[in-house]
């Protein structure tokens, strides 16, 4: 495993997506509830859309594109237009430090 320090839990609000550059890969790290992190590929797959610049609702990530959805947990496609699923990473937290797992 190749976890990767990309930010602090406080960089994260609850209910929010950041984007983070974890060594190289762009990723997409959701808060959900304030206690459970998880960490997204930030490019939609239906057409590159900057997925950290969507909105979190109910654990998924939605693509301000076009409106595609991604669960956070497994990346798997929640709403068309997108077909294929998203990378997920596993996320690790370190007392405030998100550590995301790109190896």
């Amino acid at each position: 495993m190749a976890f990767v320090r990309v930010g602090t839990k406080s960089d994260v609000p609850a209910g929010t997506v950041r984007v983070f550059d974890a060594g190289g890969v762009s990723v997409c790290v959701a808060n959900v509830d304030g206690e459970n992190f998880y960490a997204v590929d930030n490019l939609c797959t239906h057409d590159n859309g900057p997925l950290g610049e969507g909105r979190l609702a109910d654990g998924d990530v939605e693509c301000p594109r076009h409106g595609a959805r991604f669960d956070v947990k497994t990346g798997e496609v929640r709403a068309f237009p997108a077909v294929k699923p998203v990378r997920a990473y596993a996320v690790r937290l370190d007392a405030e430090e998100i550590s995301v797992d790109v190896g």
